[in-house]
């Protein structure tokens, strides 16, 4: 039998006095992790949190939120992360839907909580995590640790549910995605040995802790007795200087944020020679950007992962070797990677046939890390999670050797004139033009065409381009009819998830308002 906190109780026994978290000047061993967790895990019983039960958290990345993640489990409990990104209303839904009566917060997240309950949301317990002034009418964090005695681990695991993590929902309500023990461990334990995970590494913590992407990094340098260094967002100067001062060894970083990091301009002068591994994922990543974070991070290994939530979340990987533009393993970088272990992958027609190779198709994913389905919404679970595969809804193909190719998401697919153009082909030709810093390519309704393939574009600092130059440069890569046929040029950026995903559908929103469908 596995269960989460098993890591816990081997690495206090093994390394009990080795620094487990660092966050700024706090920083606890093993031995002191274990019995902090286990003293939550009280406190929670004596809240009456029971078995089964789920405890939300809104917070900022922090020492104590890695410590939920093991409490609340050593108490029988299932996690319910929230996302800091999301409304009151939003987060307010999906603690109703959880059934969520406990919440922890912290000092920036302390303030919606009156809108939660303004929303209906039944909350009978509050903790505050935070370091500044207990708000009035919450529980103090410290102080349960203090007062109660450490809890018996209560041993759930295997197919026992762990996780309610909510997504965005085709239908505009979020989905809770339910993950077991067994599911967020095969992901952690693939991770561990691809990305080469062991005793003596740091793991940063950037990227926002209620995403699954940090949770697998998580539950992986758990699994490898790691220490885990904390900051509470990822700011691009935070994190260089995080790196230089905790001496970070890994870090996992969307593509944007490692745009912005090797576009800061402290990163020439700092001193990251710690850093050995960057795993990136969760949105395409432009060719040209990471070669110039290879060249910004020379002495870093770098590897790609994608996959979705309802996979806990890996399904593939695209390792270090293929991570070169010369030698036998070139040719691969537009790649997101071969399937990792224990996963197979498929890519099917719309019947559901598996595909030959090179024909593009819906990518499904089967293995022990597929969820078990969303919770209370057993129609959708049955749309996505079909004899045991999960339909990711992303258009890709296969090449002879396993590597995937992603092209787009289905629903992203844009028909023009009867042809299907996939827009992340586009936003990569275009980020071969000099002056793009990020290019972002939607469909709109053209009376004509049906669909108008149309960039919106932000250029780099100090860098001029027009419409025309983007259009012919772009047009010695791709084939015309994929071309854009018009571009804006933002100065805005362009908006964001809490994990930092590009939101697409907020990009293409004023373009298709008043319009019955979101096709033409």
């Amino acid at each position: 039998m596995y269960y989460l906190t098993q890591s816990i109780h081997r690495n206090a026994q093994i390394r009990g006095n080795k620094i487990a978290t660092i966050n700024g000047d706090r920083q606890h061993t093993w031995k002191q992790l274990k019995d902090r967790v286990a003293r939550f895990a009280g406190a929670l019983k004596s809240i009456g949190v029971q078995e089964g039960d789920r405890v939300a958290i809104l917070a900022l990345n922090s020492d104590r939120y890695f410590e939920y993640y093991f409490g609340v489990p050593w108490a029988g409990a299932c996690v319910v992360p929230l996302n800091i990104r999301w409304s009151a209303p939003e987060n307010a839904y999906s603690l109703k839907d959880a059934g969520a009566e406990v919440l922890v917060v912290d000092d920036a997240f302390a303030k919606m909580v009156p809108a939660l309950k303004a929303q209906g949301v039944p909350l009978k317990k509050v903790i505050f995590i935070g370091d500044g002034e207990l708000p009035e009418g919450m529980l103090s964090y410290e102080k349960l640790l203090q007062v109660h005695q450490p809890a018996p681990d209560a041993g759930r695991g295997d197919a026992d549910l762990a996780g309610i993590y909510y997504t965005g929902g085709t239908t505009g309500f979020p989905k809770g995605v339910m993950l077991t023990h067994s599911n967020m461990w095969s992901s952690a334990i693939a991770l561990v040995s691809l990305i080469n995970l062991n005793e003596e590494n740091r793991v940063l913590h950037a990227a926002p802790m209620f995403h699954l992407a940090d949770g697998a990094m998580t539950q992986g340098g758990v699994l490898a007795g790691s220490t885990h260094v904390f900051i509470p967002m990822f700011t691009p100067a935070g994190t260089i200087q995080a790196i230089e001062a905790k001496k970070a060894t890994h870090a996992l970083l969307v593509p944007v944020m490692i745009q912005m990091v090797i576009n800061d301009p402290s990163v020439k002068d700092a001193d990251l020679s710690s850093l050995e591994f960057i795993l990136y994922g969760a949105s395409p990543i432009a060719e040209s950007v990471l070669i110039q974070a290879m060249e910004t991070f020379s002495e870093a290994s770098f590897a790609q992962g994608y996959g979705q939530t309802e996979l806990a979340p890996l399904a593939t990987m695209l390792g270090t070797k293929y991570h070169t533009t010369e030698g036998p393993f070139a040719g691969k970088l537009k790649s997101a990677g071969q399937a990792i272990p224990c996963v197979e992958i498929r890519i099917v027609g719309e019947d559901g046939t598996e595909l030959p190779l090179g024909e593009i198709g819906e990518i499904t994913v089967k293995g022990p890390n597929a969820m078990v389905g969303y919770w209370n919404k057993p129609e959708e679970t049955a749309v996505s999670l079909r004899n045991g595969w999960v339909h990711t809804g992303d258009a890709g193909y296969m090449d002879e050797e396993g590597f995937i190719f992603l092209v787009d998401r289905v629903k992203d697919m844009i028909v023009s004139g009867g042809e299907n153009v996939y827009s992340a082909e586009v936003e990569n030709a275009m980020h071969n033009h000099p002056a793009i810093q990020q290019a972002v390519v939607i469909g709109i309704p053209h009376a004509e065409w049906g669909e108008q393939v149309h960039a919106e574009v932000i250029l780099k600092e100090g860098h001029t381009a027009t419409e025309e130059d983007i259009i012919a440069k772009t047009k010695e890569y791709i084939a015309n009819y994929k071309c854009p046929r018009s571009i804006k040029f933002r100065t805005e950026p362009f908006p964001l998830s809490g994990a930092g995903k590009l939101l697409k559908r907020d990009v293409r929103k004023p373009y298709w308002e008043g319009k019955e469908r979101q096709i033409n």
